[in-house]
């Protein structure tokens, strides 16, 4: 994408022949009749009179240029990136409002947090080696509450699924298990080696939180603002909602040229309604200003999740501006219940999204778990001519006399 540019602060302190500003002062038409005469007396006139001009225009300078370095720093909370010069266009003005806002989510910010540190260094300890298939500094991160974390609830699922895929046993190893309350916690500590505690002060997300609830959508930015911090840590990501079942290693099948990949409800290679239960992110500047963008653009849509706020400013000019590249997930490989991937030979991934309730995902995932288990019991060389499809969504199909499967924009707000 096309880069705007700036001209650079030096290049100002310069005329169009070359003269730095100090200098300009011999060029300026002096009258020596303003100065006593006598060569020793209007001589130091002059250079004092040069000086005191020289001064002037530096001491100018420099106090222009800590204004705007505190200005860039403060709205860039804390880190000065050049592309923050960019101005948003015509139309997002209230956006840039938005990301200009002061914000305190926690009163320690994780990207400072020791305890978040350790966790990521020792779930990246392998990577990037020759026995890893995850790049170096890359983690696999997902969120849950106590309601997902409960015996034979999701979370059993989702780690399950990581056992019975095809090449996805190992990646367990570098996945971070993000606890939203200690209950949940507890049970991570208790089944997996890499728990973080993420608290948020004031609020209780320990039962299951209801689609565009309060409680919902507080999680939902909770998430952005805490994956913002893993960026800021040099940490590339996997973000993977738990009630997501891996069955193939995505990797071979990420974009090698883009900063910001993620699945969607919907995919038709021009059309396509993203999901944030599923991202891959590298951390550079893009994304990090990226991410500060998108969790501040919620003030503009006040009421909306994080996906369809994403849906409003993903053809904003200021991402264009920044030079991000976001690829969007063929549900070929990275399919759910909204709309399944059709063929297992391709499918790395099954999303329960479309589906509202605990119960129904469970019982639905719980179905594709023994689809997918009873396609690898068959043999490696027929497996391929096998014409096996998903036997989900069955309970997910239907929400209050809804059919997910005929249905189009309604479906894909669950």
């Amino acid at each position: 994408m096309a880069v705007s540019t700036t001209t650079a602060p030096g290049d100002q302190l310069h005329g169009n022949n070359g003269n730095h500003v100090m200098g300009v002062v011999s060029n300026n038409k002096i009258s020596q009749n303003s100065y006593p005469s006598g060569g020793g007396s209007r001589n130091f006139v002059l250079r004092r009179r040069s000086l005191e001009i020289s001064a002037a225009v530096f001491l100018g300078i420099a106090v222009c240029c800590l204004v705007l370095y505190r200005s860039l720093y403060s709205s860039a909370g804390g880190l000065l990136f050049p592309g923050y010069l960019f101005s948003i266009s015509r139309g997002s003005s209230s956006l840039q409002a938005a990301a200009n806002r002061p914000e305190i989510t926690s009163p320690v910010p994780e990207s400072s947090d020791p305890e978040l540190m350790r966790v990521l260094k020792n779930a990246t300890r392998t990577t990037g080696g020759p026995m890893s298939s995850l790049p170096s500094r890359t983690v696999i991160l997902t969120t849950l509450n106590s309601a997902w974390a409960e015996p034979g609830s999701i979370l059993d699922l989702f780690l399950e699924s990581f056992r019975a895929g095809n090449g996805t046993h190992d990646l367990v190893d570098n996945l971070v298990i993000i606890s939203l309350d200690q209950k949940a916690h507890q049970r991570c500590q208790a089944i997996h080696p890499h728990c973080y505690a993420l608290t948020t002060p004031g609020v209780n997300f320990t039962g299951e939180a209801y689609f565009m609830t309060s409680e919902y959508l507080l999680m939902m930015w909770r998430r952005i603002d805490f994956l913002a911090s893993i960026l800021r840590l040099g940490y590339d990501f996997v973000f993977t909602d738990a009630d997501i079942m891996w069955f193939r290693n995505p990797f071979p099948h990420f974009h090698k040229d883009a900063d910001f990949q993620i699945a969607c409800d919907q995919y038709t290679g021009q059309r396509n309604r993203p999901n944030g239960g599923f991202t891959f992110v590298r951390s550079n500047v893009r994304t990090l200003q990226f991410y500060r963008f998108w969790y501040h653009a919620r003030h503009s849509f006040p009421g909306m999740h994080d996906q369809d706020v994403l849906n409003k400013i993903k053809f904003d000019p200021f991402l264009d501006a920044i030079g991000l590249k976001v690829r969007f997930l063929d549900t070929a490989y990275f399919g759910g219940f909204c709309e399944p991937a059709r063929n297992l030979n391709w499918a790395c991934t099954m999303h329960a999204n479309c589906c509202v309730g605990l119960g129904h995902k469970i019982h639905d995932l719980n179905v594709v778990l023994g689809d997918w288990k009873h396609y690898m019991s068959l043999p490696a060389d027929s497996r391929g001519s096998a014409s096996l499809t998903w036997r989900a969504p069955q309970r997910c199909r239907y929400v209050s006399g809804v059919d997910f499967r005929s249905c189009s924009e309604f479906c894909l707000f669950f």
